[in-house]
């Protein structure tokens, strides 16, 4: 990258205000980032360079920049008079309309949000990774914090060798030295600044090729390399299904999966770049409980769905979560059935009944609606959509938004718009009920679905909250799993030898509501420990522990070995029973006390660190390590485990008095 090529700088990227958009529009940045040998949560200096265009006349611009300092600030190469508030970065001269300049200079940035250091001061998994989406990449790279001017960033970065770093678009160059690489990244085409992203971190990769020759990297730990195929199980299948049912090309020149340590959502779609949770890093038994398929899916809809065409404001953000949802159902229903597909249709419509009845539901078009309402009854438009104006209108009039609004920013009318042309159809009621009113039409929606799918038919009609003489036969003949998991959770007591002869959901359905065990079902019951399931699993031997104390130990021994998910969750379960099981390896009852302690600690995920406060607290083992941990727990970035933390600290201090 020309004259940036030997600065060690870290970079920041933006977009600018609304307001400012009818004066500027920034056109293309070219950014140098170096990371100060991964000091926490700190970088060096950063070097930027953006071409903007004067759109109408103005005496300033600026660019989001929140807690940065900055030097060598120029316009076309020459010192130029600027202002830094502490949130802008704010550039004074007498622009004209149709101008063409460049600015550039370097900063410094210490990120309070936005950017993640973790790791480096504990031994973990010494990562750097960003979150940008809403208005936080200002925070560590100058942007515009709308989403309404989008930009072309080519990046580069240098780290320590041994670290990969990944971010938006192709890998034009990697430049090793000494000590440290320069990894130079090209994007194509322009993105909103919130897409920005990079990670950093020990990985190795996979590499497929779609069908339309579109280069597919799964990224993962070295350690991981058993968890690569259950983690991206129907990766490619997916992506070469939605790139033929959206009808559009995907729009950018490869796509990346990179797993991070204690990320703040499930996944993020950052261009070409999503980021997930590793906590859907899982291994083949995992896969069945809890697998990464509908993430998976979900962010790689968002590549269209909120990349390529994003929605101009957050009243219309629909356009964006319940486009991702609904094509990610597509995307299943292609590798899971139709089955499958109309079940989650089902109960994402019992959940937003149930949000109507709790009184907190809202119109699709409100922006301060829930996600639920934005995913699911975003979701549910689209399905019903299809249903009233048919796949070749519906398909078609995607494709035609996509095409026309490509690199733009929408509203809802927009889309609409082109159903309405190719329908021939006024919708105006339609979005009356489905979008605006603020009860979602949950009778609607079930009728659609009793039309499409005779499996929702029968799921509903098998019913047992009121007992009939055929809740019995309907568990010992062929009726779906999901109806069966329904009578089990509605009518445990009806389990008998046969049911557990069925497959893995019910089974698991019976682990979780069959809690008092028949001494007659024991034996069946004890198989349960041996599913691929690791919720089966946890269920199974807490209950089995809780029925026949006599055999605890034998119970014990049998799932000694077994962790679970990447929280741990069985091996938690595992060391609170031990405990609580004084004749069972009576001589090492410390050394499993300090195990579950040192799950509180710094070094392990958040979701780990919380299970394992929340079983001490249970025990009342929460001790003097156990307290400091909590204490450090409050300072964490995940806000969850913070609220959580502080809530456990308040309580212990009240017991205590």
């Amino acid at each position: 990258m020309k004259k940036f090529l030997m600065l060690f700088c870290l970079f920041s990227v933006s977009l600018s205000f609304a307001q400012q958009l009818d004066f500027v529009d920034f056109k293309r940045v070219e950014s140098l980032v170096v990371f100060n040998q991964f000091a926490v949560d700190s970088t060096v200096y950063n070097s930027y360079e953006v071409d903007f265009k004067i759109k109408s006349a103005t005496d300033s611009i600026y660019l989001d920049a929140v807690g940065m300092r900055f030097k060598h600030v120029a316009l076309n190469n020459t010192a130029v008079k600027y202002k830094n508030d502490g949130k802008h970065l704010i550039i004074y001269k007498d622009f004209n309309s149709g101008e063409l300049h460049t600015l550039s200079f370097v900063f410094f940035s210490a990120p309070k949000k936005a950017m993640y250091f973790l790791g480096w001061e504990n031994e973990g998994k010494n990562q750097i990774w960003t979150q940008g989406q809403g208005k936080y990449t200002s925070n560590w790279l100058p942007s515009i914090d709308d989403v309404n001017d989008k930009i072309e960033f080519d990046l580069s970065f240098v780290a320590p060798n041994g670290y990969e770093v990944i971010s938006n678009g192709k890998l034009i160059s990697k430049t090793e030295s000494a000590r440290s690489t320069l990894w130079e990244y090209n994007m194509q085409n322009p993105m909103s600044s919130y897409l920005v992203a990079v990670v950093v971190g020990k990985y190795n990769k996979k590499v497929e090729i779609s069908t339309s020759g579109i280069p597919l990297s799964y990224y993962y730990y070295p350690e991981d390399s058993l968890k690569v195929e259950p983690t991206y199980r129907y990766s490619k299948q997916m992506f070469d299904f939605l790139e033929e049912e959206i009808g559009v090309i995907y729009p950018w020149q490869n796509y990346k999966q990179i797993p991070v340590y204690d990320f703040l959502y499930a996944g993020m779609e950052n261009t070409s770049a999503t980021i997930f949770s590793d906590a859907f890093v899982v291994d083949a038994i995992g896969f069945n409980d809890k697998n990464y398929v509908n993430v998976n899916a979900h962010e790689l809809a968002h590549q269209w769905f909120g990349n390529l065409v994003t929605a101009k404001s957050s009243e219309h953000h629909w356009l964006q979560e319940g486009f991702a949802t609904y094509y990610a159902l597509l995307a299943e229903r292609q590798v899971f059935g139709s089955d499958y597909f109309y079940f989650k249709l089902y109960e994402s419509a019992q959940d937003l009944g149930r949000q109507d009845i709790a009184g907190v539901g809202t119109s699709l078009l409100n922006p301060k609606a829930s996600s639920l309402t934005f995913y699911q009854r975003g979701a549910w438009v689209l399905h019903a959509l299809r249903d009233k104006v048919g796949d070749v209108v519906f398909k078609q009039a995607v494709q035609n938004y996509l095409e026309k609004y490509q690199f733009k920013v929408v509203e809802t009318v927009d889309f609409i718009s082109e159903v309405e042309t190719l329908a021939e159809q006024n919708l105006a009621d339609f979005v009356n009920v489905w979008l605006v009113q603020k009860e979602f039409p949950f009778d609607a929606a079930v009728g659609v679905l009793k039309k499409q799918s005779e499996h929702i038919q029968e799921y509903i009609m098998v019913d047992c909250e009121a007992k009939t003489s055929k809740c019995e036969e309907y568990l010992k003949y062929y009726v779906s799993d999901e109806a069966k998991a329904k009578l089990i959770a509605q009518m445990p007591q009806l389990v008998a030898k046969t049911v557990f002869n069925n497959g893995l959901k019910v089974r698991q359905a019976i682990s979780e509501h069959v809690t008092k065990i028949p001494v007659s079902l024991k034996l069946d019951y004890e198989s349960l420990l041996e599913d691929e399931s690791y919720i089966t699993i946890e269920n199974a031997l807490y209950n089995l522990w809780v029925n026949f104390p006599l055999e605890r130990s034998k119970y014990l021994s049998k799932t000694k070995n077994v962790i679970g998910f990447n929280d741990k969750n069985v091996r938690l379960l595992w060391l609170v029973l031990n405990l609580n099981t004084p004749e069972y390896q009576s001589d090492k009852k410390q050394a499993v006390y300090n195990e579950l302690v040192s799950y509180t600690g710094v070094a392990y995920n958040a979701d780990l660190r919380r299970s394992a406060f929340e079983y001490l607290d249970v025990i009342k083992g929460c001790e003097e390590q156990c307290k400091s941990n909590l204490e450090t727990a409050k300072s964490h970035h995940n806000w969850r485990l913070v609220k959580f933390a502080k809530q456990l600290a308040e309580k212990l201090a009240q017991n205590k008095e």
